[in-house]
């Protein structure tokens, strides 16, 4: 029956995943018959399921070739991906992570732009005794995946104000006000039959039995700081301080996201638009009315066309506004003027404002794991065992050590030292603001390397930033090894689209604090072309830029057609 006007639905005429959850009583499936099951692998009813409860089933495409020449099957893993709102992790959640890592997965954790965290390479067989690790330290991957509300994310910056303080209370009410109401993941993951003995699940009058048509982002923003580059999600919401510092209200933004299919012309990125203004105590109504418009009359026939996105495309901004507005008891502001002042990283120190310091350290594309050269998961956990720290997980996927005494800052310095972590401040800008998603071996979307390519490509292109004097500009890089853009690259200064292993198409013209969209300045260009590529834009814009003009407002005042035209895979001088 339809969730909007009790119509029967012809559930045959929707998308494969449609039929799988609404066949699935309110995400169970066959999940708990199948993890007692001595197989490697999911059926593929269950592998959708699975990913509403924060799991992907993967495998390891580098050994693929090998598999097929020995007549053996894929080896599969699963991904786990915490759901971690506004990245905060106490010390003993990311210590039992850290354990989850070392004792079933492939000793790295993954920070996300998103703000999760994901565990790699954990096995079948493992996946229950992790999962249930992770919800021992008070988190849950339940909404890490799937067609549902996915983490929300939030400024980390731990600043110890009233504004800061109401914000987090704000997100606390709104991951309550949007988590499904489903008693499936406590009885497959945690109480088992204890807790499928009990009352049946809650009526839930937001999801119903068949969930969202495609996943929904949410994001939190304080005017001023677009850190979390709120543009790119399905609904964005735009804090704003009144005059004595306190919460005094969001702007309310739908319809972004980066995701797009290679050769679908009728696939694209979005920037959210402008919706409404809303007081602080209306936030969460307004954001399940956003959700349910989009839950009642999104695409489910079409999953490449069921982003929230597509239907604002369709049906206009004023039809969704009129709508939203329709089911909530209260009015909608007209929207405030917004300013972006930058787009922080937060990295290095700070001071919180209660005589306690904070720590930003880069973790180069997100990966904490140790190497021969660096022992940067070692000395994550001696921080975290030894200082205490709260953790925050920032959307660049780096991390911050946060509430740590001036007698604190020697020690965690110490600890970096003697693990040969760099320090945040050694790195040149171009690393520092640099991303990539994970990509080949695991991700099955991938098309071409990115994580594994981007450490070597972005020192290239540091050196020619400096070669050109703009050492110090700050410009963002941002790699994905397929159109899907996990990264954000369509909204960074420049952007990497993988097209096909080894070739990436190139992107210019968004700008650093992430209010617009990139342009594609040349396509299927080969990675050892691309510091080249860069080369000539880079050496321009150092002697043409205007006063505090960034490198992506520069691209898009000269045409991105033009620069091309002047200096695709051209000779520079130095």
């Amino acid at each position: 029956m339809c969730d909007t006007c009790g119509c029967t639905v012809d559930v045959t005429q929707m998308s494969g995943a449609e039929q799988v959850k609404a066949r699935s009583n309110r995400l169970r499936g066959t999940l708990s018959d199948e993890l007692l099951e001595d197989t490697r692998v999911f059926s593929d009813d269950a592998e959708v399921i699975l990913k509403f409860h924060g799991v992907y089933q993967q495998d390891d495409r580098d050994l693929r070739k090998e598999a097929r020449k020995l007549g053996l099957d894929k080896h599969h893993v699963m991904m786990i991906r915490t759901r971690i709102p506004g990245g905060i992790v106490t010390p003993d959640a990311y210590l039992a992570h850290d354990r989850v890592a070392g004792a079933w997965g492939n000793d790295t954790l993954r920070i996300t732009t998103r703000q999760d965290l994901q565990s790699h390479g954990v096995l079948k067989g493992d996946l229950k005794k992790a999962i249930r690790a992770i919800n021992e330290s008070l988190l849950t991957t339940l909404g890490g995946c799937g067609d549902q509300e996915r983490n929300i994310m939030c400024c980390p910056a731990p600043w110890h104000d009233r504004l800061h303080s109401e914000i987090n209370e704000t997100l606390a009410s709104l991951v309550t006000g949007l988590t499904p109401t489903t008693r499936a993941y406590r009885e497959i993951w945690l109480d088992g039959e204890l807790a499928a003995s009990n009352q049946p699940d809650p009526p839930d009058t937001l999801y119903g039995e068949r969930y969202l048509p495609r996943k929904f982002k949410t994001a939190i923003a304080i005017d001023g700081d677009n850190c979390v580059d709120i543009y790119a999600n399905d609904l964005g919401l735009v804090a704003h301080a009144n005059s004595d510092g306190r919460l005094a209200g969001f702007d309310l933004l739908v319809g972004g996201g980066l995701g797009r299919t290679a050769n679908k012309p009728n696939t694209w990125p979005a920037v959210a638009q402008p919706l409404a203004y809303v007081q602080p105590q209306h936030v969460v109504e307004a954001a399940r009315s956003v959700v349910a418009v989009q839950s009642d009359f999104g695409d489910r026939s079409d999953r490449r066309h069921a982003r929230l996105k597509y239907l604002i495309a369709d049906r206009g901004i004023d039809w969704f506004r009129s709508e939203v507005a329709s089911r909530v008891p209260f009015a909608l502001e007209p929207s405030r003027r917004l300013r972006w002042i930058s787009a922080e990283d937060h990295l290095g120190w700070h001071e919180q404002g209660d005589g306690t310091y904070c720590y930003g350290l880069f973790v180069e594309n997100g990966r904490i794991h140790d190497t021969e050269s660096s022992g940067l998961r070692s000395a994550l956990r001696e921080i975290v065992e030894t200082l205490r720290p709260e953790l925050r997980l920032t959307p660049q996927q780096n991390v911050l050590f946060t509430n740590l005494t001036s007698r604190n800052r020697n020690v965690l310095m110490a600890i970096l030292d003697k693990f040969g972590v760099a320090r945040t401040e050694s790195l040149p800008n171009a690393i520092r603001h640099s991303m990539a998603c994970p990509a080949y071996p695991t991700c099955g979307l991938a098309v071409a390397e990115s994580e594994r390519a981007m450490p070597a490509l972005i020192r290239e292109i540091a050196l020619v930033q400096r070669d050109a004097g703009v050492e110090d500009a700050r410009i963002s890089y941002r790699m994905t090894g397929c159109p899907n853009g996990c990264t954000r690259p369509y909204l960074g200064d420049v952007g990497f689209v993988g097209t096909t292993l080894g070739k990436y198409d190139v992107f210019l013209g968004g700008d650093f604090e992430g209010t617009r969209l990139s342009e594609l300045y040349m396509h299927n260009v080969k990675l050892e072309e691309i510091p080249h590529l860069l080369r000539g834009p880079l050496y321009e814009y150092a002697r043409t830029q205007l006063p505090g003009e960034g490198f992506g407002d520069w691209c898009k005042r000269q045409g991105i057609t033009e620069l091309a035209d002047r200096h695709a895979l051209v000779e520079v001088p130095a």
